[in-house]
């Protein structure tokens, strides 16, 4: 048996990004996914400016994806139904938000990996792994097109000397390695659909409603070229509302009449909605063993306050690979990379906690959004930092004290 330099598990933003930036470094990498692309990915589709800065780096053409749309404004609504316009900067100042749908989005960055020197193999599915001093053996199997598992006889181990866990908040590799919460079930859930046919207002615009019922979730209409919107809302697992209760919820949203005049009389839906959870707790997973990094919502990266978790797949896999590529002879990668993400990360999800704190009451949602609306200067830069144009954390990072932290260009300039 053959030992490759890093195998990777899961071909969604993180396990792609932590491959091209391998694949480029010149070592040997193979990504692994049960998959097989294009396939859809149940998610909100936005892309912040974390995302689309990394996108820009990893080398991704925005113009190859149909369902492509950059936006410049976005609207927020408060519980009471007092609504501010929040513009974002000129687009000559580069990108600072768009949509895209996953389904085409994941699929460029698995051909942009392969295009820069990766392996994916899809349609793999990971059975079994052993970790010892010196790697990791993978056990996996074939899966046909029903996604029934090939027989028996068609398993085969996979060895590396590093493994990147990319697969999910439920990762496989987690739990073969011992290392996976039982009973964990996400800090939030939301619901996602897609409309065709919506009115200009969400065609062109982002959405965000703070309902009453929901705090401190919310509704979103997130536009997508062509006329259609990934509309949907998240609540917090645990929260006044439960988990069981979103379907009639949903129903009830749908006829909400501001929600209605937004999407305008001929949305239609494209098909059933679908739910997901989403892990938010980067700052208790754990990051890494001896020789698996853990990236995306493997190691539960999402954002908190928003539940936006493409910037932090991008990122966690970005720097998982930086890892390898800068300690994996003579350091520690397992080490460097959960420093990094204590450095990164943490400081960001701890103020999105004492946010989230805040949108739990009424009160609390109301007067954030009235102080983000209260002057020009106050909507032109909460546009940018609720897009993630600076770390939320700042404030409790010195290191990222510099000139323009808070005042830079978007991604794809020009």
């Amino acid at each position: 048996m053959d030992t490759l330099d890093v195998v990777v598990l899961g071909a969604g933003p993180a396990g792609t990004a932590a491959a091209i930036t391998l694949a480029r470094a010149g070592i040997d990498v193979t990504v692994l996914d049960k998959a097989t692309f294009p396939r859809d990915k149940t998610c909100g589709d936005g892309l912040t400016a974390l995302a689309l800065r990394h996108l820009e780096e990893l080398g991704l053409d925005p113009s190859t994806l149909g369902s492509w749309l950059d936006v410049d404004e976005c609207h927020v609504t408060s519980p009471s139904g007092h609504r501010i316009h929040l513009p974002l900067p000129d687009p000559r100042s580069g990108r600072f938000a768009s949509v895209t749908t996953r389904l085409e989005l994941d699929a460029a960055l698995v051909d942009l990996a392969r295009k820069e020197g990766a392996t994916v193999l899809e349609g793999v599915e990971l059975l079994d792994a052993v970790e010892d001093a010196d790697g990791v053996t993978l056990t996996v199997v074939d899966r046909h097109d029903d996604g029934e598992h090939a027989s028996s006889d068609a398993n085969r181990r996979v060895r590396a000397r590093w493994a990147i866990g990319a697969d999910g908040m439920w990762s496989p590799l987690r739990r073969a390695l011992g290392v996976s919460e039982p009973g964990y079930r996400g800090e939030w859930h939301a619901f996602r659909q897609y409309v065709s046919g919506v009115a200009d207002e969400a065609g062109h615009a982002l959405h965000v409603m703070f309902e009453a019922d929901l705090l401190p979730g919310y509704f979103w209409s997130f536009p997508l070229a062509g006329g259609r919107a990934n509309i949907g809302f998240g609540i917090q697992r645990g929260g006044k509302v439960a988990v069981g209760e979103m379907g009639p919820i949903w129903k009830d949203l749908l006829q909400r009449p501001h929600i209605r005049r937004v999407l305008g009389p001929d949305a239609t839906p494209e098909g059933p909605h679908r739910a997901w959870p989403i892990p938010a707790r980067v700052d208790r997973a754990l990051p890494a063993t001896d020789r698996t990094l853990f990236v995306g919502d493997a190691v539960a990266a999402c954002d908190v306050m928003s539940g936006e978790g493409i910037g932090q797949a991008l990122l966690t896999g970005v720097r998982a690979a930086e890892s390898i590529r800068d300690h994996a002879v003579g350091g520690d990668p397992a080490r460097c990379y959960a420093t990094t993400l204590r450095q990164e990360l943490v400081a960001d999800h701890r103020m999105s906690t004492l946010l989230v704190r805040a949108l739990r009451h009424r009160k609390g949602a109301r007067a954030a959004i009235r102080v983000a609306g209260a002057t020009p200067w106050t909507r032109r830069n909460f546009a940018r930092w609720l897009f993630e144009d600076s770390p939320r954390g700042i404030a409790l990072t010195p290191s990222r004290w510099h000139r323009g932290a808070l005042s830079g260009p978007g991604a794809y300039l020009g």
